[in-house]
């Protein structure tokens, strides 16, 4: 009776719903595997309940099925239960307010604080004077302040009531247009108000950049600008710090956000304030924030493994192993 249901539901699937021929051979194993635990329970599949799908769950995460495969499975044999109630062979669908465990929000990546310092002073001895002052910059920028690309590109040389934001050297201050168009205050340190002074020393070197003042008065009075005379976009920056941390020399390339992280993870290191983290990036829920703590946390446990004497089991020597055969 199971294996004909089965049967019937793969070729409503396949011919119905057209499904492509691997999606129909996955739910083959997945219906399989319901079949399986419904017969080691003595129950036929019509009268299997709510509270049987949850252990079915429940022992498929034990067995270290990850979150994504569960609520494939789960999707599924909701598919299929659905379609026994269309088909009036079950009053309920047994899958219906089942759902799999949720998976661990992924940490941010962050770089080592070594890392993140390479990549700031990385200097190309045989590159253009002009994108080296730029890009050194946007990195101060992105690692010191912790500012979002789009909260980067959107600063102009000036304050203006038209400027989504801007950066007074004279106060050490950035002002920024954040998520929500909420505008925020964020101090900048001594290394990114040198860069951002040697960066405007040359900024008006760009040849384009009278012609497009003409073309573009208010895209010319961006902070960061490319060859063109424009303002930089939010994909350049992450081109440029691609290509820049590669050539420092970094283990992976770099993309703007991975900055963010550090700023937010290495301020942590150094002073545990997590509403101070919170206030300078931004979050409007401190929960969002809490998330570098894990990452903080790491930094502890690695520094613990290497120097801790209890940390990890000494190595055996050649005399121990001998007196422990004795």
């Amino acid at each position: 009776m199971s294996s004909a249901l089965i049967e019937k539901y793969l070729e409503h699937v396949r011919v119905e719903r057209r499904l492509a021929v691997r999606t129909v051979e996955l739910y083959a194993i997945h219906l399989g595997t319901l079949a399986e635990k419904a017969a080691a329970a003595n129950l036929p599949l019509d009268q299997v309940q709510t509270a049987h799908i949850r252990r079915w769950m429940a022992q498929l995460h034990g067995a270290g099925r990850e979150s994504r495969g569960i609520a494939l499975v789960l999707s599924c044999w909701r598919g299929f239960y659905r379609w026994l109630g269309n088909e009036g062979l079950v009053g309920g669908n047994p899958v219906q307010d089942v759902h799999a465990p949720k998976a661990d929000r992924p940490l941010p990546k962050a770089l080592a604080v070594d890392d993140a310092v390479r990549l700031a002073e990385h200097h190309d001895p045989d590159g253009d004077p002009w994108t080296e002052a730029r890009d050194r910059a946007i990195v101060e920028l992105l690692y010191g302040c912790g500012l979002r690309v789009s909260e980067l590109v959107g600063l102009d040389v000036q304050a203006s009531k038209v400027a989504r934001g801007w950066v007074d050297l004279a106060s050490g201050e950035a002002q920024v247009l954040g998520k929500g168009s909420k505008r925020r205050d964020v101090p900048v340190g001594a290394k990114a108000g040198e860069a951002l002074q040697a960066w405007l020393a040359v900024r008006d070197d760009c040849a384009a950049l009278p012609e497009a003042r003409l073309r573009d008065p208010a895209g010319a009075a961006a902070l960061f600008i490319g060859r063109n005379g424009t303002r930089f976009s939010a994909q350049a920056v992450w081109k440029q710090l691609r290509l820049r941390s590669l050539k420092a020399g970094l283990p992976a390339p770099v993309h703007p956000h991975m900055l963010r992280h550090s700023f937010a993870s290495h301020l942590l290191q150094s002073s545990s304030d997590l509403r101070a983290v919170q206030e300078l990036l931004g979050h409007a829920n401190i929960t969002t924030t809490q998330v570098y703590t894990r990452l903080d946390f790491q930094h502890l446990a690695k520094a613990y493994d290497a120097a801790h004497p209890r940390a990890r089991a000494r190595p055996e020597t050649p005399k121990a192993k001998a007196r422990d055969h004795k």
